[in-house]
């Protein structure tokens, strides 16, 4: 090792940031210390950080461990309670190199991220073996879902300036990267605070254009109604516009869907899906779930259940609702957490099936493959595939797809 260990958990926003904490000159050659980047999504996400904290104490007893992410940010107590932490750093603070000085050693070092109003540049290496990476152009969430905790470890929607985000993305693709995935906490509610209130569509119009090198543009979670002519335009044109977009859904009933505080209902999701296959036939949708949110009945669920087939969804990212303290749904009525446990399995399974489906359907078509590390690598629709014989990573590959094994597409290179 040449600089710390960096253990991270939660979103790609989190891994991007954690490429910069990396990055920082503050840290070069410190392989005294550990950063674990904590995610506050769920309360499974913070226990399996604090596992991880006391297993790294265990481990490397002499290390200084420094806590971060949004768990720190929103409840630094509970982290300084830890025995095993030795300094939590905020949001804000992780990014700054002075956080890491050596002998600073201030227990807390967590500001107010409410009052925060740019998202400053930070410029990355690159992540190492990966033809892929993240480039953050939003922070921050100005919607206040009932479920959500977020924005009070993110602070307020606030965006990177268009130029900001070429420049790096230039650097990247200098670098090797061949795949661009744009990151934030609500990247659809992009640019109302830049001046010419710039859109997401504009940006990725501006990056595609001024960086023609670039093979590959793909898009972190979306939120379906929030997305812009411009947008539709590249689903509809761009080749590099990756077709396969993931859908900020929740949930698939509109009363859930109102107790949730969104803003879309579930006849919005379904013609949204509609309108994109229509204009982009062979487009694959992600989508994020919660089972077993307050109130849920079984009908209801039902409903969120068929979404997986009326929208023609392929990619679940599934999860039992965890009740967040401070939120509104904490206080309404829970569901019992064997149900809710339950139907994630069954959200789970749809999910599966449809995976299988979608793999099953490329046996015998062309793919391009974008290849990471030990023969394995993704599509453009975003499968896993694993190639027949050795390719360099970094490479796009042109294969045909031969067989499925588990949830990878085996496929044969050119």
């Amino acid at each position: 090792m040449n600089g710390p260990e960096i253990v991270t958990f939660g979103c790609r926003l989190n891994a991007y940031e954690s490429e910069v904490i990396r990055g920082h000159e503050t840290l070069r050659g410190r392989e005294d210390v550990i950063v674990v980047n904590t995610c506050a999504v769920t309360t499974e996400a913070e226990r399996q950080a604090r596992q991880a904290i006391r297993k790294l104490r265990r481990e490397r007893p002499e290390a200084e461990i420094v806590v971060t992410g949004c768990a720190a940010q929103i409840a630094p107590e509970n982290w300084t309670a830890m025995p095993e932490v030795s300094r939590v750093v905020g949001n804000r603070e992780k990014l700054d190199a002075a956080a890491f000085l050596k002998g600073r050693n201030e227990p807390v070092l967590v500001d107010d991220i409410m009052t925060v109003e740019e998202t400053a540049g930070h410029l990355i290496e690159g992540f190492d073996g990966r033809a892929r990476a993240f480039l953050q152009v939003q922070n921050g969430c100005d919607h206040r879902c009932t479920f959500c905790i977020i924005p009070y470890g993110r602070g307020n929607s606030r965006s990177a300036p268009i130029g900001q985000v070429v420049g790096e993305a230039r650097k990247l693709v200098g670098q090797g990267v061949k795949e661009i995935v744009l990151t934030g906490v609500d990247i659809t509610s992009y640019g109302p605070d830049l001046p010419g209130r710039p859109t997401l569509g504009q940006l990725c119009r501006r990056l595609l254009a001024s960086v023609p090198e670039l093979e590959r543009l793909r898009l972190s979670s979306i939120d379906p109604v929030e997305v812009d002519e411009d947008l539709w335009r590249l689903i509809a044109e761009e080749p590099r516009l990756m077709p396969h977009l993931h859908l900020s859904l929740q949930a698939g009933d509109d009363m859930i869907l109102k107790r949730m505080k969104r803003r879309h209902s579930r006849g919005d999701a379904i013609r949204f899906c509609e309108r994109a296959r229509s204009v982009r036939p062979d487009i694959v949708f992600g989508a994020d779930l919660i089972a077993g949110f307050p109130t849920e009945t079984d009908a209801m669920f039902r409903n969120t259940l068929d979404l997986v087939a009326d929208c023609g969804l392929t990619w679940l990212h599934v999860f039992p609702y965890s009740e967040r303290p401070g939120t509104p749904a904490a206080k309404m009525p829970p569901v019992d957490k064997a149900v809710r446990k339950e139907r994630a399995a069954r959200l789970r399974e749809a999910g599966t099936k449809a995976v299988l489906s979608h793999l099953s359907s490329q046996i015998g078509r062309e793919v391009d493959v974008l290849v990471e590390r030990d023969l394995r690598g993704h599509s453009a629709h975003f499968a896993a595939v694993r190639l027949n014989r050795e390719a360099e990573p970094g490479a796009l590959v042109r294969a045909r797809g031969v067989a499925v094994e588990g949830e990878t597409l085996v496929a044969e290179a050119a």
